[in-house]
């Protein structure tokens, strides 16, 4: 952790979340923008709160201003409970947003790859509620693996879906699939694979891009 990255112990229907709160710089962003909460890949494949593409998007929505927030399902490192198939880790990301995003204050949702389908279930949820989100950001996509959830069409504008053109673990195709019946734009990565890589660079700076003009 680095100096503006805090420690926290959130808690959710199975009990405690481990999280990490990473801030952006006070002299530049006072107050943030929002606060942008991060879900990370498959719990049983090794998939934490500090895996390489999950960093990287919270340090491209620091650079933009954005508190980011990460943070491990049940089961994970922390956290309290038990892998659940995707319906308790869409119910942590929800106790995550309750607790650390205001309701006055912009919310942005990530995923990568598990947790990007978790966010989509989380944002249908939200929207539901009657929670706007401000941007969306969706990488690695595991829409062979799970049934995920269309975006709300107002968020189209405001999503960004990234994937590998070379992704082994979930093929671009099912991607394009889910995205095709919504008109919802998605992102290649021209030669990428599923953990991006050599291109985390770009990642970040795709994802910088995107979070900056929403």
């Amino acid at each position: 952790m680095n100096a503006r990255t805090k420690a926290l112990t959130l808690y959710g229907p199975a009990g405690v979340i481990e999280a990490l709160l990473d801030l952006p710089e006070a002299d530049l962003f006072d107050p943030p923008r929002g606060t942008a909460v991060i879900a990370h890949p498959h719990p049983q494949f090794g998939g934490t709160m500090t895996n390489k593409v999950v960093q990287t998007i919270a340090r491209a929505c620091v650079q933009c201003g954005w508190r980011a927030l990460r943070f491990n399902f049940r089961g994970v490192g922390a956290s309290v409970g038990a892998y659940d198939e995707g319906r308790g880790e869409v119910q942590d990301l929800l106790a995550v947003v309750a607790q650390q995003a205001p309701t006055d204050a912009p919310l942005a949702v990530a995923g990568f790859s598990f947790g990007a389908f978790v966010a989509t279930q989380a944002i249908a949820a939200l929207h539901a509620a009657g929670r706007e989100v401000a941007s969306v950001v969706l990488v690695g996509t595991a829409a062979s693996r799970f049934a995920l959830a269309p975006l709300p069409a107002e968020l189209h504008p405001r999503a960004l879906v990234l994937h590998g053109e070379h992704d082994d673990t979930v093929p671009l195709a099912s991607v394009l699939d889910w995205a095709r019946p919504q008109s919802l734009p998605v992102t290649v990565v021209t030669g990428g694979e599923h953990f991006f890589h050599g291109q985390l660079p770009l990642l970040r700076s795709l994802v910088t891009r995107h979070v900056r003009a929403c």
